[in-house]
C-alpha cells in the first residue's frame, strides 16, 4: 500500500508526494481582491506539498466578501497570481486554484450587493468585514438569469486560472457556501428543477462542474465536498442519499480527484455526530481521493495503508510548517501556529515560520 511520501497523479498533475496543502484563507490580497508580492514567498515556502490547494479564491465580486482575500475575475488578478504560481513552479511544486463563490457568506458592505443563495436565508452567527464583524444578512434566491449568470463567471474564472499558470482548479463546493447550499435541504427550500430531491439538489454541482470541465478539461478538475455535519449553519438531514450520488456524479463526469472535508465527534474546527461518507463514496469515485480534517501523520499513514483514502489534505499544520512533508518524514516536531495572525496583513505569521534546516525564513 502506498505511503504518504509515495508520488501520486491527479489527472496530468504529477505530485512528487500525498501530502497537499489545503486550502487556508489568509488575507494578504489587497481590497480589489488583488494578490500581492508577499503571497509569492509564502507559497514557494510550502512547494514541498505533494500538491498544493490555493486559498478559496473567488470568482466574482458577489461571490467574494472575505476581507482581504484574492479573486480571479479579472486581467489584474490574473497577472498577480502569475508570479506567485510561477514561484511554486520553479520550487518544483504544483499548485491548482480553489474557486469559490461564497453564497450566502458575505456582507453588503463588502461585495456592494446583497447576498444571493439557493434560498433567502440568513446564515448563523456574525460575517468579517472591513469594519468589523457584523450579522449577517439574508440572502435573496437566485433566479434562473442568476444561475446562468453565476455559471459565467465559473468558466470564466477557470480559463483565467489556466491562464495565470495553475496546473488545474479545485471548484469548491463545501462548507456552506453556494454550491453547498444548494445540496442541503437545510438551506435549499427551492421548489424548482434546483429543490426538493436530491437529484434536484445536485443539478447545480452538475452544471457548474460541466462548465468548468468545458473550459479547461476534466483532467484539470477537482472537487471538494463537506458531505457530514454542520457547516455555517448548513446541513442535510440525509446526507447520504445526496453526497453519495454526487460522488457518483463527478465519477461520470471524469473529475480528476476529489477532496473531502470529514469533522468527527471530537473536530477541533467543527464537530458532529453524522458519520463520515468517505466510506461510501469510495466505493463510487475510484480516481484519487483526498481526505481532509485533524489527521496526525499517523492517521493520514493508517488511511492510506488501509486504501481508505489516496492523499490527505493538511491545512492548520502548514501555516506554522512551510517544510511539512520534511518534518513528517525527519521525525521533526511541529511548530505551533499563532491564530492572530491567521488573517492579519503582513509578512508576520505568513512567512516568518521556520522550516526545519534553515531556522526562520
Amino acid at each position: 500500500m502506498p505511503t504518504l511520501f509515495d508520488s501520486i497523479d491527479f489527472g496530468p498533475i504529477h505530485a512528487k508526494n500525498r501530502i497537499l496543502m489545503s486550502p487556508l484563507t489568509r488575507a494578504r490580497a489587497d481590497r480589489n481582491a488583488v494578490p500581492t508580492p508577499i503571497m509569492a514567498e509564502y507559497y514557494a515556502q510550502r512547494s514541498s506539498a505533494g500538491l498544493i490547494i490555493s486559498e478559496a479564491t473567488g470568482i466574482s465580486r458577489e461571490g467574494l466578501g472575505w476581507p482581504f482575500a484574492p479573486g480571479i475575475w479579472s486581467d489584474e488578478q490574473v497577472e498577480a497570481w502569475k508570479p506567485i504560481v510561477a514561484a511554486v513552479h520553479a520550487k518544483g511544486g504544483k499548485i491548482v486554484c480553489q474557486l469559490w463563490h461564497m453564497g450566502r457568506m458575505v456582507h453588503s458592505s463588502v461585495t456592494g450587493t446583497q447576498p444571493v443563495s439557493s434560498s433567502a436565508t440568513t446564515a448563523p452567527n456574525e460575517v468579517h468585514t472591513y469594519e468589523g464583524k457584523k450579522p449577517y444578512e439574508q440572502a435573496r434566491a437566485i433566479d434562473a438569469a442568476d444561475i446562468s449568470r453565476i455559471l459565467n463567471d465559473y468558466e470564466n474564472a477557470a480559463r483565467n486560472a489556466i491562464r495565470a499558470g495553475f496546473d488545474g482548479v479545485q471548484i469548491h463546493a463545501a462548507n456552506g457556501y453556494l454550491i453547498d447550499e444548494f445540496l442541503r435541504d437545510g438551506t435549499n427550500l427551492r421548489t424548482d428543477e434546483y429543490g426538493g430531491s436530491p437529484e434536484n439538489r445536485i443539478r447545480f454541482l452538475r452544471e457548474v462542474t460541466e462548465r468548468v470541465i468545458g473550459a479547461i478539461g476534466a483532467e484539470r478538475t477537482g472537487v471538494r465536498l463537506s458531505p457530514n455535519g454542520d457547516t455555517q449553519g448548513c446541513i442535510d438531514s440525509a446526507p447520504e442519499t445526496v453526497f453519495v450520488p454526487a460522488a457518483k456524479l463527478l465519477q461520470d463526469l471524469g473529475v480528476a480527484w476529489l477532496e473531502l472535508r470529514e469533522p468527527g465527534p471530537d473536530g477541533t474546527f467543527g464537530k458532529t455526530d453524522q458519520p463520515k461518507l468517505s466510506p461510501q463514496i469510495r466505493k463510487v469515485f475510484t480516481r484519487p481521493l483526498v481526505l481532509n480534517q485533524d489527521y496526525t501523520f499517523e492517521m493520514a499513514q493508517e488511511a492510506l495503508a488501509e486504501g481508505h483514502a489516496d492523499a490527505i489534505a493538511f491545512g492548520r499544520k502548514f501555516i506554522s510548517n512551510p517544510d511539512l512533508p520534511e518534518r513528517f518524514e525527519r521525525g521533526i516536531a511541529l511548530e505551533p501556529d499563532n491564530m492572530k495572525t491567521w488573517y492579519s496583513q503582513g509578512p508576520e505569521g505568513y512567512i516568518d515560520y521556520p522550516s526545519a534546516t534553515s531556522g526562520p525564513n
